[in-house]
């Protein structure tokens, strides 16, 4: 740590050993991993918690972890975590002095903040007027111009209706990214290029907004093309001390939703990093602002920024600032929200060292979709490996036997790894996803892992393009390349060979192995209890560590790569693993086996081109077509709500509608039938 570093935390020492701790109980209005994370902060400070939850979250780990636990009502979120006044009485009748909100649900709503006012209860957050004032897009972009803070071009007030976005996105300039006033997340958000996009946008922009805030206004203003997201995060309190934390690079996003993150970023200059800084500092303290809190910017290819919103809450990425800081943010939010000054000044906050966050969501990384679930593995990636420290924070709210539902977000955890450096710190991560045992549901650590191996991510020439343009077509799924190649096929043979329970004695067994639509022979040679695997012209010496035994497997090639395998299952003649996250059914069968396979029939994929079917799980809110109506190739036909998220499901071809197979407020699998036509 560095010496400034070192001389804020014993400065911090100090001042908690002569501080009060700042709440005896707080309740947690949240769920999921961000409700541990606050917990964790509560219990070292020796502050007892309240857990509130709906009925299907009644088992879930922030439950388990709190001192008590009150249930708000069923499961949808509206009637339950978004249900101010349910939470108000469990905070009331539990003894709560506090409440913290985490974030999302209503950690940015003035009126649940006003509420515990009322009621005598301390909101963890800024007061009302901030919450109010930065929560509104419209109006936040007034007072930050007035704060002498730079802005995009764009209209401030209220678009009225769908020809008022079409004139207003005429006026200002395509393309235009049209957004919802209040919260953010993504949601609410379109990018669009021409009048109809437009159209599409205000109509869908402005129903999720509606769903996920009960607001649906929106905003106007120009889309910068390729620039980079960074925010500052900033602490103040209420004796008109604010500082910031440096940055966090959140460039890396799909659907305006931040994938991977780190801190600080490798673009912007020190000099950057000030100016920045400082007007988010000017921007809270135009406010009164008076706790944790992000301002986003926009950041050109010159190091031109703009500001884009400020959240008014706990960040999903403050670990990563917590990491190179050495502050706990959570810590300083209960201490302002009890009148406490900042543990530190701007001269106490440097930077030691880099980290990297990676958001593991339940989802298909291929489409984009989220999966549902029970969590049948799972284990969080180790801190230690080889007697070293990795460097690894998993920040979760859920264990094995855990149920990914369809009401709530799809966010698995916040594997959040650091180093020295950010080559370090990268490859600290690359280590922990492909320890990181997930099976059960489909999940996102494949795309994960290649984007840590993208050659533009590692130079750090990223943008918040980096997915669209690296992956064109959409990420395919990790297919092998000849290294990789060369690394699985000797570690399945051995692997197979170990399962199958045959005798290290000397000997030599062929196998033809499959992975991929590809069959390659193999020849496994065992000598002296040491093993080497001949296929393609080559021979490979391979030792494995921990025997069969076990999820994680490794296997050290020619006493030089190391390769991890995650095996998952195994039914006699398939292994489904995990190979640098991606899930594969490798089989492997004798020769004499694998020419008996190849007489045997190959099944005849259903067509279903007349069909359209849910891509996800998740509830029927819109049917815009009946039976017998003719329709267009690309028209939406259907919108499937999915954890808080709209998605247009459109006419795969023209047509007429033949049969409609689910109705409004349906839940639906995925892979479910929606319409079918002539």
């Amino acid at each position: 740590m560095s010496r400034a570093g070192l001389l804020a935390q014993f400065k911090r020492t100090l001042q908690t050993a002569t501080v009060a701790k700042p709440f005896d109980k707080v309740l947690i209005a949240n769920r999921g991993e961000i409700a541990c994370r606050v917990m964790k902060t509560c219990r070292s400070l020796g502050i007892k918690t309240v857990a509130v939850h709906s009925d299907v979250d009644d088992r879930a780990l922030h439950v388990r972890m709190a001192d008590e636990a009150v249930c708000v009502g069923p499961a949808p979120s509206s009637e339950s975590y978004l249900d101010m006044e349910a939470i108000v009485n469990a905070a009331v009748s539990t003894g709560a002095q506090a409440v913290h909100p985490g974030y999302g649900f209503l950690s940015e709503n003035c009126k649940f903040a006003q509420l515990l006012e009322e009621n005598g209860i301390s909101f963890i957050g800024p007061k009302e007027r901030a919450i109010q004032a930065m929560g509104d897009k419209i109006e936040s972009k007034i007072i930050a111009r007035a704060a002498g803070v730079n802005c995009i071009p764009g209209f401030d007030g209220v678009v009225e209706d769908e020809a008022a976005a079409v004139r207003i996105a005429n006026e200002v300039g395509y393309p235009v990214m049209i957004k919802a006033s209040a919260g953010g997340g993504g949601k609410g958000m379109r990018v669009a290029w021409n009048d109809d996009e437009v159209k599409e946008g205000f109509k869908l922009s402005s129903e999720e907004a509606a769903a996920s805030f009960g607001d649906d206004r929106l905003l106007i203003e120009r889309f910068i093309d390729n620039p980079r997201h960074i925010e500052i995060q900033i602490l103040a309190d209420s004796h008109g001390n604010c500082i910031y934390l440096n940055e966090r690079e959140c460039s890396i996003q799909r659907r305006n939703q931040k994938v991977v993150e780190e801190a600080p970023s490798s673009f912007i200059t020190p000099e950057v990093r000030k100016a920045m800084g400082e007007q988010a500092c000017q921007l809270a303290q135009a406010v009164d602002y008076q706790s944790a809190g992000t301002v986003e910017f926009l950041v050109d290819s010159q190091m031109n920024f703009y500001f884009l919103e400020m959240n008014t809450r706990l960040q999903v990425e403050h670990p990563i600032t917590e990491c190179i800081t050495g502050v706990d943010i959570v810590d300083e939010m209960l201490r302002v929200a009890a009148g406490y000054p900042l543990s530190y000044t701007q001269s106490d906050i440097g930077i030691n060292g880099w980290a990297v966050e990676c958001r593991v969501y339940a989802e298909d990384p291929v489409r984009y979709l989220p999966s549902i679930g029970l969590l049948t593995k799972y284990t969080e990636p180790s801190v230690q490996h080889n007697d070293s420290q990795l460097g690894v924070r998993c920040d979760s709210g859920i264990v094995e036997g855990s149920s990914i539902s369809i009401h709530y977000d799809p966010m698995i955890s916040k594997l959040v790894t650091y180093g020295p450096d950010r080559t370090t710190a990268i490859e600290h991560m690359e280590r922990a996803l492909d320890e990181y045992v997930i099976d059960g549901i489909t999940h996102n650590t494949p795309l994960l892992r290649e984007i840590l191996g993208n050659e533009r991510f590692r130079s750090g020439d990223i943008s918040t393009k980096f997915l669209e343009e690296e992956y064109p077509q959409g990420y395919s799924g990790g297919e092998l390349t000849p290294q990789q190649k060369g690394e699985l096929i000797p570690s399945v043979a051995v692997l197979h060979h170990l399962k199958s329970n045959r005798s290290p004695s000397d000997g030599r067994v062929d196998y033809v192995i499959s992975c991929d639509e590809e069959k390659v022979p193999v020849t496994v040679t065992v000598q002296n209890g040491k093993y080497s695997v001949t296929f393609e012209d080559k021979t490979v010496q391979v030792s494995p560590s921990g025997g069969a035994h076990g999820t994680l497997q490794e296997f050290k090639l020619d006493s030089d790569s190391v390769v991890p395998l995650q095996h998952l299952r195994f039914d006699g003649v398939t292994h489904t693993v995990r190979y640098r996250c991606c899930k594969r059914d490798v089989t492997v069968l004798t020769p004499l086996q694998q020419r008996y396979m190849d007489t045997m029939p190959v099944k005849v994929k259903e067509d279903t081109s007349n069909l359209l079917i849910s891509p996800m799980p998740g509830s029927v809110s819109s049917i815009s077509v009946e039976e017998g109506d003719e329709v267009l190739e690309g028209t939406e036909v259907a919108i499937v709500v999915a954890m808080k998220m709209n998605n247009s499901l459109k006419a795969p071809k023209s047509g007429k509608i033949k049969k409609i197979w689910a109705k409004v407020g349906d839940i639906v699998d995925g892979d479910q039938k929606i319409l079918e036509f002539y």
